[in-house]
């Protein structure tokens, strides 16, 4: 699959800047997440309110890139999603009280791409994702289907909140919040390809987040095992 990353956007706590991202990717660590909030303030302020911290890093991550395109196909992926959101519901159904329609609707997974269509006022094919381990690969291949389809581009989104401490025990993979947007393009500056693989060295960091190190670093290649299967991404250009 050859494609072209035309523009490229991250957001984790304290990481912001082309140059933050640099520095972290030199250096890489756990980030100290102290529930902070990435800027929306482009959305008036009755449109913020129904976003949760999920649906802000995505907004803030792919907004400005979607502005320099109009209207443009759409692939969210997340494993974890809106788990904060859904253990509140939870929560009030452990104690017998009345869900609330609203934050039901938002809990469901889609629910992040729907506030996008919606306030973007965008009816573009849009696709949301969960899937272990390799999911940015599965969203790339949606994503290359779509340009396959003749999408003069396609916005591809992977965020991840840090999950509850009730959850500590059983998700392991999201060391603190993060959001990646990138916007691509028909092209052969990068090529993902796919073989088979019976075993691979453990990445340290999610795949996400070693991409980013990859993007800032200017490494040509980097590789991702997972279950079998191992995806290699190759940039082409001299």
């Amino acid at each position: 699959m050859n494609f072209q990353i035309e523009g490229l956007r991250a957001w984790a706590p304290g990481l912001e800047s082309v140059d933050d991202w640099r520095a972290w990717s030199c250096a890489p660590r756990v980030v100290r997440d102290d529930q902070q909030q990435p800027d929306v303030s482009f959305l008036p302020a009755m449109q913020r309110r129904r976003l949760s911290r999920l649906a802000r890093m995505m907004f803030h991550v792919a907004w400005p890139l979607a502005d320099e395109q109009g209207h443009l196909p759409l692939v969210f992926a997340s494993r974890h999603g809106e788990t904060p959101r859904t253990l509140a519901i939870l929560g009030d159904l452990a104690r017998d009280e009345p869900l609330s329609p609203t934050q039901f609707s938002l809990s469901v997974h889609n629910a992040v791409i729907g506030l996008w269509s919606i306030l973007r006022g965008d009816t573009s094919e849009m696709t949301a994702m969960a899937a272990a381990g390799d999911g940015l690969e599965q969203a790339m291949l949606e994503a290359g289907g779509l340009l396959a389809e003749g999408a003069p581009a396609v916005l591809l989104v992977i965020a991840e909140e840090l999950p509850p401490d009730l959850y500590t025990p059983y998700i392991d993979d999201v060391p603190f919040s993060y959001a990646m947007a990138l916007l691509l393009k028909p092209g052969k500056t990068w090529t993902l390809s796919l073989a088979p693989a019976e075993s691979g060295l453990p990445a340290a960091w999610p795949h996400p987040l070693n991409l980013l190190r990859a993007l800032h670093g200017e490494q040509r290649t980097l590789t991702h095992y997972c279950k079998g299967r191992q995806w290699t991404w190759s940039r082409n250009e001299d």
